[in-house]
């Protein structure tokens, strides 16, 4: 059995007549770059956040250097953020000239650790962006705290998180902007690259608008120095659509993920994804870890047909590009033991019942 670990093919069989349906409307109008498509999703994809703005980038990793710029954050300031994520994160602090400076993440659920936040504040500090990493919410509540008091922007890195909430309410809408990516992968992915930004303030809104657009305020007249940055309608078209199917989606994952840990959990030489109290997980990946010879058992699983992937096998501070920042190893001892553990799964909707028992067999094989 070859198992992959993601693949959209299953999802387009399954509803190819109405995605080749939407593709044939926007060739008819005739329309490719910020049309009614884009609007109107990016209305529907508000409405669904709960926040009263969204705007459409060319990407998530936009998303997040848009929100920065449009905050006046730029050269010598510093945003703080977790090494335990996408190059992406770091890129867009890194894009706008400004420092990442990493905290180190909660061993339970991988995600940034409040308690450590205080001691990395500085004068120079401007933000934090946290990740809900994996599908599941930060601990937000702590992070709000700590940026209230030291007067920080927070900008939510929601890229991995279409549909997670905390505290019963979907991520995005905490910080002063939500960024979300649309990569195929994703939870909501297109067929090519996207983004999105919420935001509940209108001024906020208006000048992202512009910034997309090379700081164009009406045609001909650019009132800021901007980028180009925009969604287009063919992706914002399927977007809508697939939006429809997000929640069904989600729980699909969810199903799928309740019965890896089902028939995983007398497994103890692995350790389970686990649920946060004030988190609803919508498994973007399902992330186990394994203490012994990680790398070993990846390739075991390969010889049975078992793609996965390692996020993150090199955590951001200690990759080569960003030597300059002076990182070392243990300068975040959780981050980098998990680099060395943590291994992700086959999960995506279309994924059988079948191909999890397999799956599961093929990893207690390994152990017994």
């Amino acid at each position: 059995m070859q198992i992959p670990f993601f693949t959209l093919k299953r999802q387009y069989r399954i509803f190819r007549k109405e995605i080749n349906s939407i593709l044939r409307r926007v060739f008819q109008k005739d329309c490719f770059i910020l049309g009614p498509e884009v609007e109107q999703f990016e209305e529907e994809f508000a409405r669904y956040i709960g926040v009263k703005f969204a705007i459409g980038v060319a990407s998530g990793t936009d998303a997040l250097t848009l929100s920065l710029k449009v905050l006046g954050i730029g050269k010598d300031d510093e945003v703080i953020t977790v090494a335990n994520t996408a190059q992406a994160t770091a890129a867009a602090i890194s894009q706008i000239n400004a420092k990442p400076v990493f905290v180190d993440i909660d061993p339970t659920f991988y995600t940034l650790n409040p308690d450590l936040l205080k001691k990395h504040i500085t004068p120079k500090t401007r933000a934090i962006i946290p990740v809900h990493l994996y599908g599941q919410s930060c601990n937000l509540a702590p992070i709000l705290k700590v940026a209230k008091k030291y007067k920080l922007a927070v900008i939510e890195d929601a890229c991995q998180a279409h549909g997670a909430k905390y505290k019963g309410k979907k991520v995005g809408g905490f910080g002063i902007t939500g960024c979300f990516s649309f990569y195929p992968t994703k939870n909501l992915g297109a067929y090519g690259d996207g983004g999105m930004i919420v935001t509940n303030q209108k001024k906020i809104a208006e000048r992202l608008k512009m910034l997309r657009f090379y700081g164009r305020k009406e045609r001909d007249i650019y009132t800021m120095k901007g980028t180009n940055s925009r969604l287009d309608e063919l992706q914002a078209a399927i977007l809508r659509f697939k939006l429809k199917h997000l929640d069904s989606f989600n729980q699909q994952r969810m199903k799928h993920a309740n019965l890896y840990s089902k028939l995983l959990r007398n497994v103890p030489q692995i350790s389970l994804p686990q649920k946060p109290k004030y988190g609803y997980h919508i498994y973007h990946l399902y992330v186990i870890r394994c203490q012994n010879d990680r790398d070993g058992f990846k390739k075991h699983l390969e010889s049975k047909g078992i793609q996965t992937l390692i996020h993150y096998p090199v955590p951001i501070h200690l990759q080569k590009a960003y030597k300059e920042l002076e990182y070392k190893k243990g300068d975040l001892p959780i981050t980098e033991e998990c680099a060395t553990t943590i291994l992700s799964l086959p999960l995506f909707p279309e994924l059988k019942e079948k191909e999890i028992i397999y799956i599961t067999n093929a990893i207690k094989s390994y152990f017994h």
